[in-house]
């Protein structure tokens, strides 16, 4: 085992102790996919599976990250502890994480039962990156009861939140037409719980009933199903904030009684395993040992002395690329 392996090796020992610099070190390494962070991902993966992975999805400006902030105040009144991954939109400058979310989150920084960290998209349109995925991954490891990942919330690629967590919590807000665009980005079915937040502005029963016709018309759940309930808060007060709670630990134990729960995970794996898969031929594809032939590959397509499709499949399958067959295009 190099020294490199082993340092990483002590991080993920002290933060299965509860040690918090050394999860946030552990994290940072792989969010910069520092030399030698593949190896403890398989670690990470034996040491996990027990959190609870909770999304928490919706438009811009519904106020996911103050509904966070409650929901995480809830759950600890509870005894439990609570990481919250936010994900933060990536700076143009930077290509870090704005760090909005942290700075709504201030009223936790002296609670070690929670744990706060902001992410950037990195380019990422589907509200997740890889590196918040490799996130949840320490999260869970370290024993976290509750790992919140709070999307960016940019519309239709939103639906990647469900190939990572357990329970999707959508929220819409009243007077924006949420409900309109949750069916034009299919949110309406992913979601296991629809939270109207800011209740207390006007509409906000209007909104609800909206979403509940709308769930109405999907047709009633299968037997033994999940009714999905629609549920109204007001996260400065924290109306309706137990209730949330509650549903989430109600749809843990439906998930765990029906089967759903495995079912889900297997789901999630098979959704881990097609990422890692894309990006390792996209690195291996943009690495400097195949530059010169996928240029050449690339010039031969553009002359249509080849096609696109031979071609990818020649460079995936790390096959050698077809000679261009002058033939049949004459």
């Amino acid at each position: 085992m190099s020294a490199t392996d082993e340092r990483y090796q002590r991080l993920l020992a002290r933060a299965r102790e509860g040690e918090v610099p050394a999860t946030s070190q552990l994290i940072s390494a792989l969010e910069s996919r520092r030399a030698g962070t593949e190896a403890i991902l398989g670690d990470l993966h034996r040491a996990g599976g027990h959190a609870e992975i909770v999304g928490i999805t919706g438009s811009p400006g519904s106020g996911k990250s103050t509904l966070v902030s409650a929901l995480a105040r809830e759950l600890r009144g509870r005894g439990e502890t609570v990481a919250i991954v936010a994900v933060d939109p990536s700076s143009a400058l930077s290509g870090g994480a704005i760090l909005g979310d942290r700075i709504r989150m201030q009223d936790h920084v002296l609670d070690v039962g929670i744990f706060v960290r902001s992410m950037s998209t990195r380019g990422s349109l589907g509200g997740v990156s890889r590196a918040t995925v490799d996130a949840v991954a320490v999260l869970d490891a370290a024993g976290w009861d509750h790992v919140i990942v709070e999307t960016v919330g940019v519309g239709q690629a939103e639906v990647e939140i469900m190939r990572i967590a357990h329970t999707t919590v959508v929220v819409s807000v009243p007077g924006a037409g949420d409900d309109v665009q949750a069916i034009k980005a299919g949110l309406m079915e992913i979601a296991d719980l629809h939270v109207v937040n800011k209740a207390d502005r006007p509409d906000a029963n209007k909104t609800a009933a909206e979403l509940l016709a709308m769930l109405t018309l999907a047709g009633p759940p299968a037997a033994g199903g999940w009714a999905v309930p629609v549920l109204s808060t007001a996260s400065l007060d924290g109306t309706g904030i137990l209730e949330l709670a509650d549903a989430l630990a109600a749809h843990l134990a439906w998930m765990t009684a029906s089967g759903e729960r495995e079912r889900r995970e297997l789901k999630m794996a098979a959704a881990r395993i097609h990422s890692i898969a894309r990006d390792l031929i996209v690195e291996r594809l943009a690495g400097p040992s195949a530059g010169a032939a996928v240029d050449q590959v690339v010039r031969d397509v553009a002359a249509r002395r080849l096609d696109p499709h031979s071609a990818a499949r020649a460079l995936v399958d790390n096959h050698p690329v077809p000679e261009p067959q002058l033939e049949k295009i004459a």
